[in-house]
């Protein structure tokens, strides 16, 4: 089977980190061939294989000027490689594909009420318009797609009722092996600032700025645990920087930056920049919790990696969170700082219970594979060339 991949939509975040993972367990499969269309930026980070062919594409124009580049270039491509399955992993479908398409929906911004009433409290209309703009071609892309998929059982389930068309849950997954397997140390100006905290609870939070993962929740919740606890040291350790043009995307800094101010908890926040993926194990095993106050999500790939670091973990309580977890966090209502200094507390207070949720995450993490991923995707692929009578 030769399988077309248009990832020229995955540049960063999720989309780069399932690419990364995915693709080599794709390429291992008998029998299978690809061709990869994706953009320079991306085809750095991606190893080299030797069945899969690497295309390149006009990832640098705008989302818009790019779908609609794909719209006309990605059937000629899908002719000209031979492709019996086209699999497109940046939320949009080829509307005249001349094979079979697998399209994999994985941004939760498009279905986000959430997400419309933060950017409408911002007074940032144009993004609100570009994500109604981007979400409306989303939801037809489901209806155009022969096969949608999504990484979690819950939000297949909310792509379904948004779309009125059935859609494929597919959990993404965890190489164990590939995620250890670099021992070279954290960079020394990430080391420098992680030693600054020394002695210090350190929370964890992996992501780069922007409005979704909620991170008013997040100093907000630090500030009542500084508070409330005076005689405890305690450290968040953020994988960004709040400060202008320090992320990726349009998303402003200036709001988080004066809160940091205002709730006097500038010293109480480490900011390390990007880490690199292959150290990243490194930084979460430095650290003592995993919280993640984030109100939008549709897979969250940091909550396995810190339950395979063996990270107790404090989560907004959504139902992608409670899903991927199985009961190895504790919870609290997304936009409640108090709750969510309550349950990082409790889970300081009580050893036992931090020993409970380390165990329950690494038995949880082993359910995450990615070669179990890739079969089952082939699979659907072939279900697609070969349908039931």
């Amino acid at each position: 089977m030769r399988l077309l991949i248009d990832a020229l939509g995955a540049s960063a975040g999720g989309g780069l980190t399932y690419l990364r993972n995915a693709l080599p367990h794709l390429a291992a499969r008998p029998a299978v061939e690809i061709s990869l269309l994706t953009g320079e930026a991306a085809r750095t980070e991606l190893p080299a294989l030797d069945n899969v062919q690497i295309l390149t594409g006009a990832q640098e124009r705008s989302a818009f000027s790019r779908f609609l580049w794909e719209q006309v270039e990605v059937p000629k491509l899908a002719r000209k490689v031979g492709a019996d399955v086209l699999l497109c992993v940046g939320n949009f479908a080829i509307w005249n594909s001349p094979v079979p398409q697998i399209l994999l929906s994985r941004n939760s911004l498009y279905t986000s009420v959430d997400f419309a009433r933060d950017l409408r409290r911002r007074g940032d209309y144009r993004l609100l318009a570009d994500t109604r703009a981007k979400g409306f071609l989303a939801r037809k892309s489901i209806r155009r797609a022969e096969l949608t998929v999504a990484p979690s059982q819950a939000f297949a389930r909310e792509l379904t009722a948004w779309s009125g068309r059935e859609v494929v849950a597919l959990h993404h997954g965890f190489d164990h092996d590939y995620f250890f397997h670099d021992p070279t140390p954290l960079p020394a100006p990430i080391l420098a600032k992680l030693k600054e905290s020394e002695g210090a609870t350190r929370l964890l939070f992996v992501s780069h700025y922007n409005y979704y993962r909620n991170f008013e929740t997040l100093l907000g919740g630090l500030a009542l645990l500084k508070h409330r606890q005076p005689a405890r040291k305690i450290r968040l350790v953020l994988t960004c920087e709040l400060s202008p043009r320090k992320n990726p995307g349009s998303y402003q800094t200036g709001e988080v930056s004066r809160l940091l101010w205002e709730l006097k908890i500038t010293d109480d926040v480490i900011q390390l920049g990007a880490v690199p993926y292959l150290q990243l194990h490194q930084l979460y095993r430095s650290c003592d919790l995993y919280v993640t106050p984030a109100y939008a999500e549709s897979f969250a790939h940091p909550l396995v990696e810190a339950m395979a670091c063996g990270l107790p973990i404090v989560a907004s309580d959504l139902a992608v969170h409670r899903e991927i977890t199985n009961g190895a966090a504790l919870f609290f209502r997304r936009f409640s700082p108090s709750e969510l200094a309550d349950k990082v507390a409790q889970l300081l207070d009580s050893p036992p219970l931090q020993a409970e949720l380390r165990e329950k995450g690494l038995q949880q993490a082993n359910h995450f594979s990615w070669e179990a991923h890739a079969g089952r995707l082939l699979e659907l692929a072939q279900s697609l060339l070969h349908p039931p009578r």
